[in-house]
């Protein structure tokens, strides 16, 4: 089963319980094991800086989902969570992000894995660096020398 690596954020309403929510409600959608959960920690806001702060962790599942089939499950978690995609970069109760699946490397319409500007995000790379140092983010390297890079 491919290991996948699932991004956590919110910034409205009880950050830290809906994303406790998020990760159970993941944990129950057949095809999915959750294997770790990193800590969460308080980023600032990318994009659109005029908003509350960011909570932001991430998850290592195994699953027997496509990336594609994922992807659709972390959608409907989001929305069953109260999700509503209005501004781009705005705040949100819940954001779940697909950040890599796999060794795959996937350029689809609406799905591209590994996230597009993981490689540029502290506040994504450093939970994935608590999961898994090692870990090969394709076409990039390992997590470490991609967050080191930041550096």
């Amino acid at each position: 089963m491919p290991r996948a690596y699932i991004g956590l954020g919110a910034n409205l309403g009880d950050r830290e319980g809906t994303l406790e929510q998020a990760v159970a409600l993941l944990a129950a959608v057949e095809g999915v094991s959750v294997v770790a959960v990193s800590g969460l920690r308080e980023t600032d806001p990318v994009g659109v800086v005029d908003q509350p702060l960011f909570l932001n962790g991430a998850v290592a599942i195994e699953t027997t989902l496509s990336a594609r089939q994922l992807l659709d499950a972390l959608l409907a978690v989001e929305r069953s969570l109260g999700r509503v995609r209005a501004e781009r970069w705005g705040p949100r109760i819940v954001d779940l992000d697909l950040l890599v699946y796999g060794d795959e490397t996937i350029d689809e319409p609406g799905l591209r894995v590994p996230h597009p500007s993981l490689h540029e995000r502290r506040f994504a790379l450093e939970p994935l660096a608590e999961l898994d140092p090692e870990l090969a983010i394709p076409g990039r390297g390992s997590v470490s020398d991609v967050l080191a890079a930041l550096d």
